[in-house]
């Protein structure tokens, strides 16, 4: 799978470089982030960011998966990540993403992800993209249904993390769905 970046009006999706892991450690490293995502370990550490740009590396060469960073296109700065871990042989992908603490409340994750989801349908051809959250991140589901996602359910005490069994919320679309946005 081929990709260079992507670009919005304020944004870059580019994959991940060694040289953003200085930036990647405290942002994605802050107890808030974490508390929000399944995936992110805490305490995060060099160690997990070079994993992480690693096997982001490895997964895009296989072609299962595609984790960007976000950078702000003014000052290139590293402020978010996000990915579609992609199933080719149903054409589907899993939507996942991370804002670090200091870019909150500025509508980034919410242009990252309407890129992403179009680049998805549009280059890769999926036919569903999906998405999950911790019921109590209520900014992840204002993300999803501000890029046009349906509420699909809700798994009740379906993921452990840190002693608590949290219910996942869970919105997708389909390439049928996609309709103009302004």
């Amino acid at each position: 799978m081929e990709f260079d970046s992507l670009q919005t009006d304020r944004l870059t999706l580019r994959p991940f470089e060694t040289s953003d892991i200085p930036a990647l450690v405290p942002l994605i490293g802050a107890r808030e982030v974490a508390a929000t995502t399944l995936r992110i370990p805490h305490p995060y550490t060099e160690s997990d960011a070079i994993a992480y740009i690693t096997s982001a590396h490895e997964n895009h060469a296989r072609g299962d998966e595609l984790r960007l960073a976000i950078v702000l296109r003014d000052n290139n700065s590293l402020c978010g990540g996000i990915g579609l871990r992609i199933e080719p042989e149903h054409r589907r992908a899993e939507l996942g993403y991370w804002i670090g603490v200091p870019y909150w409340n500025r509508g980034i994750a919410t242009e990252a992800a309407r890129a992403l989801v179009d680049y998805g349908f549009e280059s890769l051809k999926l036919n569903r993209i999906f998405a999950g959250y911790v019921s109590t991140n209520l900014a992840s589901a204002s993300v999803l249904k501000k890029i046009g996602m349906r509420y699909e359910g809700c798994r009740r005490g379906h993921s452990l993390k840190w002693g608590e069994f949290l219910d996942i919320e869970l919105y997708g679309m389909l390439a049928a769905d996609v309709r103009p946005h302004p």
